[in-house]
């Protein structure tokens, strides 16, 4: 697939089309990897993006309590010492 190279501002860049971009799930940022005479660009994927509001709504179900004690009975804190 051959794709023109087209100023932008002070700078030159390439327009990827609506088809690669969904079929790779580029969205808002690429990873730009040179390896050995090739450019690649991949998907920025963030892992963590959108916990922050799943722990919110977790907290608001009340879906955050402990599944087991962080404490045990038979614990001894003396040996810590």
């Amino acid at each position: 697939m051959d794709i023109s190279v087209i100023p932008i501002g002070n700078s030159k860049g390439i327009r990827l089309s609506k088809t690669l971009l969904e079929k790779y799930n580029i969205t808002d940022k690429v990873e730009l990897i040179l390896e050995k005479g090739y450019i690649i660009l991949k998907p920025k994927s963030e892992p963590r993006s959108g916990w922050e509001k799943s722990f919110k709504k977790m907290h608001q179900n009340g879906d955050d309590k402990l599944m087991i004690d962080d404490v045990f009975e038979d614990e001894n804190f003396e040996e810590w010492n």
